[in-house]
């Protein structure tokens, strides 16, 4: 089992830079344009330590028909049907709209855990920004600038906990398998002593 982080919110908020940030690399469409993401991309997070899954998902339109609109809602709908927690990421500059209130109350019927980032904080103007976003209700928000990296290591606070409880224990050796093991490296220590591990000068 791994843990599944799915990145949703608004158009232009910021989500595929925090994807990006998450990879480690530029797999997510970047640009100023609202709405450039109209699918969902999942990969591997390499975020510090941790290894899991993450989605960067289309931009949530308040749309319901076949519009692009309409299709990045079902797919961000969609994504969310995998994922075992959900980050709604707003603008700290811009502060709530009306779509971030709508959606946050759409986010509180799916039954899934939720928290709340605040991106673009990497100047005093978005101050105002993360008080408001108390009143969307997910509990503390956690200020961040994926384009800078400010901020990640709350966000790694976060998750580690919850990325931890998803990965499996190591797999017990039984007592054969553990000798067989003990066999092995008795060998490969005895061929080392004899040099057998040198390379030729």
């Amino acid at each position: 089992m791994t843990f599944t982080l799915a990145i949703i919110g608004r158009p232009n908020v910021g989500k595929s830079t925090l994807f990006n940030r998450m990879v480690g690399k530029k797999l997510a469409l970047v640009h100023d344009t609202p709405g450039l993401t109209r699918d969902w991309r999942d990969a591997d997070a390499n975020f510090f330590d941790l290894k899991f899954r993450v989605i960067d998902t289309a931009g949530l339109e308040e749309s319901f028909d076949q519009t692009i609109q309409g299709r990045m809602r079902t797919q961000t709908e969609r994504a969310l049907m995998h994922a075992d927690m959900a980050l709604l990421v707003v603008d700290g500059r811009t502060g709530l709209t009306p779509m971030d209130r709508h959606f946050a109350d759409w986010l509180r019927r799916q039954k899934m855990p939720v928290r709340l980032v605040v991106n673009k904080c990497e100047s005093e103007a978005a101050n105002a920004g993360i008080y408001e976003a108390f009143e969307l209700g997910f509990g503390e928000p956690i200020p961040v600038s994926a384009e800078h990296g400010d901020g990640m290591h709350d966000l790694y606070n976060l998750l580690k906990p919850l990325v931890d409880a998803a990965t499996p224990p190591p797999v017990a050796l039984n007592e054969a398998e553990q000798e067989e093991l003990e066999r092995a490296l008795a060998m490969y220590n005895e061929g080392d002593e004899k040099g057998f591990g040198d390379e030729e000068e």
